[in-house]
């Protein structure tokens, strides 16, 4: 589903984990925007385990907020496994939680200029002490539609990574 409404589901699922284990989670979020944030801190207990999320939207916030090294961003793109993975990194060290999850796209309409075709989504997650893994997605659909399947699908790879 496209809809990050098809979400709830799995975010209520993770709040609850994760207070289980008494965990906590931060994001980085490029083109999701803070939904993800936002499907999780939707459930009761959201504020014991949502340490909270960095939008960072452009090439020069992941930069400034998050400390990327722009050379590199520049070097593999900012729609990359390379840039989902340090901003996985660099969301679990500056916030101190325990998991943490980065997600960087292209939701269209138009290019960014790069070979990088439209709806391409690369999500990251990273757990302290642990390892860091991404995947690739490539969704067909409205702006908003890529949007929220990624934000979706932020959550099912911290379920996944839990």
């Amino acid at each position: 589903m496209a809809d990050a409404e098809a979400a709830p589901g799995a975010a209520e699922l993770l709040v609850k984990k994760l207070t289980t284990l008494s965990k906590t989670v931060a994001l980085a979020e490029s083109c999701t925007a803070g939904l993800a944030a936002d499907l999780i801190a939707r459930f009761p207990g959201a504020s014991d385990v949502l340490w909270g999320s960095f939008v960072s939207y452009t090439v020069d916030a992941k930069v400034k907020m998050l400390g990327l090294d722009r050379a590199m961003v520049e070097k593999y793109g900012p729609v990359s496994r390379e840039t989902a993975c340090a901003m996985a990194e660099a969301a679990l060290e500056k916030s101190g939680a325990d998991f943490a999850a980065a997600v960087t796209g292209l939701a269209g309409p138009g290019g960014d200029g790069t070979l990088v075709p439209v709806g391409t989504v690369w999500i990251a997650s990273a757990v302290r002490g642990g390892e860091t893994g991404a995947q690739v997605f490539h969704y067909k659909d409205s702006r908003n539609g890529v949007r929220n399947s990624a934000a979706k699908q932020v959550v099912e790879a911290l379920l996944t990574m839990i």
